[in-house]
Order: structure tokens, then sequence, then C-alpha cells
């Protein structure tokens, strides 16, 4: 696919700095370098400075919010060779809290700490990717990851004890039986599926009115990505499918998918969908989703912008999938 990364998240070049990771007197070093900063994070929410452009802050390793923050910060890599790492600030509690609204399919508020300016607020991602520039999206999303894991990997999946983060964030290990356990990624197909001049389109229940995007499952233990796309496109809406190929990859941490977006060419056309899996499905002929990606369509939105399902539409609108 000629414009495969430019998709959102789709990498910046950082320097990971991997060799560090399990080095605790070069981890000791990088963090106190003069040129090393970090970001935060508030429940999965990074600490931006509003605008648009939006601008992911980073702070210096001394900054007196992180004396309240976790006190296991992960190293993120290099920018320009100076060290980059993420603290998270999970246990900050923000005045006149509206819970409700944190984690919904999009999440309009923003949390904002005495120790910042009034711009300088915590960011759903969802709501604000495609106003980062690329290295802050990369810097965002990995950290919103890899932050999520922790959360929920607490405890050894070999014998129950509590674990401990090593290898500069990357790892847990277990202080009882010795076991690593490393971030999880799970893979997700999302398909782009065709029939001349028409595009597979579903939606789930819960999505605003009218939204549909491109169909998407995981992928199973002992699957091809192309076996994924066929069995998923198959069970969700009852479409046949043949000849399958890659085209671009999106990480999507929400919480820590891998996107394989996938090209598709099906062979039926008949609609029968899976209530237990969508709400809908259609076909959508190229002119029709011109009109959507228009934003003229009378019942019809589009996927949203930033999304893979985004951007394997307007690449195939513009005739630059290969």
């Amino acid at each position: 696919m000629r414009h495969a990364e430019d998709v959102t998240f789709g990498g910046s070049g950082l320097d990971r700095a991997g060799e560090v990771r399990g080095d605790a007197a070069a981890l000791a070093a990088a963090a106190a370098d003069p040129t090393a900063r970090t970001i935060l994070l508030w429940r999965g929410k990074p600490l931006m400075e509003r605008s648009r452009p939006a601008k992911l802050l980073r702070l210096p390793m001394d900054h007196p919010v992180l004396a309240s923050a976790d006190p296991s910060p992960i190293l993120l890599g290099r920018e320009d060779g100076a060290p980059r790492f993420a603290h998270d600030l999970t246990g900050w509690e923000p005045e006149n809290l509206d819970a409700s609204q944190l984690g919904g399919f999009l999440d309009p508020s923003e949390q904002h700490h005495p120790d910042f300016g009034a711009d300088e607020v915590f960011l759903e991602l969802r709501r604000v990717m495609t106003w980062l520039s690329p290295r802050d999206a990369e810097l965002a999303a990995t950290a919103k990851a890899v932050f999520g894991w922790h959360a929920s990997h607490r405890f050894c999946a070999k014998c129950g004890e509590a674990s401990d983060v090593t290898m500069g964030g990357w790892q847990r290990t277990c202080p009882a039986c010795n076991a690593h356990h490393f971030p999880r990624t799970d893979p997700v197909v999302i398909m782009l599926i065709t029939h001349g001049n028409s595009v597979l389109m579903g939606r789930s229940p819960g999505w605003p009115e009218g939204m549909f995007s491109l169909l998407a499952g995981f992928v199973e233990p002992g699957e091809t990505l192309e076996a994924a796309v066929r069995r998923e496109v198959f069970e969700e809406s009852g479409v046949r499918v043949g000849a399958v190929a890659y085209l671009s990859s999106q990480p999507w941490p929400f919480p820590a998918s891998l996107m394989f977006g996938c090209h598709g060419h099906a062979t039926s056309q008949e609609i029968t969908i899976d209530p237990m899996e969508i709400e809908a499905a259609m076909w959508v002929s190229r002119e029709e989703m011109m009109t959507v990606f228009a934003g003229a369509h009378p019942t019809i939105l589009p996927a949203r912008k930033g999304a893979i399902a985004h951007f394997l539409i307007e690449n195939w609108l513009a005739d630059t999938l290969d």
C-alpha cells in the first residue's frame, strides 16, 4: 500500500532504546540525564496543551507533580537522543469529577490539575488523535497501552502472586516463581471488503446513530490473517470472501490491539447479519461513499477520522491501495 504508514499511530521512527531496559545503571542514568523528559497520563488520558494541533507535554523529571505519580515509570525511548519516559497519575482525584463520561465512545471531558496552566489538561486520546504530530501520537499510544496492561496484569498468571514492574516498564516479574510477563497486544483484522464498485459496511450497537465502519474481529490462535478475514466477514454478515491481501496496520491502544488492515474480494453479495455480532450491514457504492465522506449523506456517518477504517476507505476512494 502506497501510504501504509501514514495511518494515525503509524509510527514516527522513535528510538525505543530497548538495550537500556534491562540495565539498571543505564536506566538510572537516563532518568538523571538533564535532557530527559516524561509524559504524564491520568487514567489513560495524556496531559496535553489544548490547541490545534494539540501538543503532548514533556515534563522535566523533577517536576513536583511526579511525587504523586506511580513510582514505576516506563522508558519510552529516545527523542533526538534525549531519554523519554511516561508516568501515571491515576491516583489523583480531580474535583467535581463526572466519572460517567470516562471511557465512553467519545469522552469530551477535560481534567485540569492545579500544578498546570489553564490550557494544560488531560484529554481523551481518541478525541484528539488526529490533532497530534506522529511523534506525539506514538509516545501517547505507547504509554497508554503499556500502562493499561500494567493496570490489568498486576498478578502473576502462573502462581497468582503480585508481580513487580521490571525492564523499564516493559516486563512484570513474579518474585515468587520468577515467571516473566510481557505487554499484551491483541491482533485484530479490519476488512475493506469490496464487490465491484461497492464496499461492505457494518455498525455495532451503541455507536452514534448513522455511523458505519468496516467489519473487524479478533484473530484466533492458530489462524492466519487471511483466514480470520474470511471467517469474521462470514460470521458477521454471511458474505463469502475469496482473495485477501494485507494493506496496513495500526496500533490501537483502546485497550491493546494491533489492527491489521486487509482488502478482501467478496464472492457473494447477499447479507445475513448475526445480531449478536453487529446491528446492521450494507453495501455502499463508491459514489455514495464519496457523499458520506463529504458529510452530505442523509443517513450514513463516516467511520471515525483517525481510525484505520477511515484511512482504508479514504485510500480506496483515492485509488491508492496498491
